[in-house]
């Protein structure tokens, strides 16, 4: 008798919002299977989705096993850090040494953030909130989380699955705002590459000096940069290659299905099913939209000024979403004209974006908890 009690709970228990919850897990499941978007990400998310809104779940609660992932490496921000660590032990940053004159896109194609966040407020999110729906444009996930969680944890689902939804997407974004902002003829300015070897020395000493520089200037990014520049000089470092790999592989890819999947938990039809989040996925799609147009309008406003004109349409690739961005501005270059290859140039401001999103993000909540919180 007492199963068949809970057998009729469960059922009783069903609403109309879990259906719809329900159905929203098997759409991102579906789409991480069958479009490949962002599969790593929405693909764990869409089953936590459906395994939270299931009437009377055993896997949330007090001692539901997702509530204590989220308690565990959620609210304690440990999930997206180790996740910063892994990513810094994927990146390359040699592109950039060989053309540190892309950092300046890097930073440029971060307005979207900013600029998003004011819109956010006016349209009656407090800042909080405001800043974590901006950080939507840093196209960088692990932040878009790190902020959310700090300053709008009721917003975390949604945010997150607007931001690595939108990455994915930056192959059908940035292509129209491009062509909006730029000429056939810009579109076609060659840009020439002298590529030198980098010592290993500049590659070592590179993430200790970031860390150490932007630590001091903004002591609020030292989570954020510090764990994505341990990661890296891990790698550079030739000395510890099993930690690298271990980074690189078993940390990025047990972190991410259990912060996919918690981040699941999160959505539920009270949180998720109101009118605010259709807000949060329209401004997530405004920010990338201001980022692609700052790092493109940027590199025309520098063209004003430089004798060796920039293809401007590698502003663009300033944004985090790497490399998808700069495969982006290559295809797009060789379109206007198949013997342009501006690959490199891309990968450079692609990588630079990086750091500016990170830093970025630092930024923003040393702005937030400084002077508003």
């Amino acid at each position: 008798m007492e199963a068949f009690r809970i057998f009729i709970e469960g059922i009783s228990n069903f609403t109309l919002g879990h259906l719809i919850m329900l159905a929203i897990g098997g759409i991102l499941i579906y789409l991480a299977i069958k479009k490949e978007y962002e599969p790593m990400l929405l693909l764990p998310i869409g089953f936590g989705i459906i395994l939270t809104n299931i009437p009377l779940s055993a896997a949330i609660g007090k001692n539901g096993f997702l509530t204590l992932l989220y308690n565990a490496g959620i609210n304690t921000e440990l999930f997206p850090i180790l996740i910063f660590i892994a990513v810094g032990a994927m990146v390359d940053f040699t592109p950039l040494f060989q053309q540190p004159f892309m950092i300046f896109f890097g930073a440029a194609a971060q307005v979207g953030i900013f600029l998003t966040m004011i819109v956010a407020y006016l349209m009656g999110f407090d800042i909080g909130e405001a800043a974590s729906i901006g950080i939507i444009g840093a196209a960088d996930g692990p932040t878009s989380i790190y902020v959310s969680t700090l300053f709008a944890p009721h917003l975390l689902g949604p945010i997150s699955v607007a931001a690595y939804s939108y990455m994915a997407l930056v192959p059908i974004i940035q292509p129209p705002i491009i062509r909006m902002l730029t000429t056939k003829e810009e579109r076609r300015i060659r840009m020439e590459l002298e590529l030198k070897e980098v010592p290993k020395v500049v590659r070592i000493i590179f993430p200790i000096a970031v860390t150490l520089i932007t630590g001091i200037l903004i002591p609020q990014s030292v989570p954020l940069i510090g764990s994505l520049m341990f990661g890296n000089l891990i790698k550079e470092s030739g000395v510890v290659e099993r930690l690298s790999k271990a980074a690189q592989n078993e940390l990025a890819n047990i972190t991410t299905i259990l912060l996919g999947i918690t981040i699941g938990a999160t959505m539920t039809p009270d949180r998720f099913l109101n009118p605010a989040t259709l807000l949060i996925f329209g401004m997530g799609l405004l920010a990338f939209i201001f980022d692609t147009a700052g790092g493109v309008l940027f590199a025309k406003f520098l063209n004003l000024f430089l004798k060796r004109k920039v293809n401007p349409m590698i502003g663009a690739a300033g944004i985090s979403a790497f490399p998808m961005s700069a495969r982006v501005i290559q295809k797009m270059a060789q379109q206007e004209d198949f013997t342009n290859f501006v690959l490199m140039q891309s990968v450079a401001a692609n990588v630079s974006g990086q750091i500016g999103s990170v830093v970025a993000g630092g930024i923003l909540i040393g702005l937030v908890s400084s002077l508003f919180m």
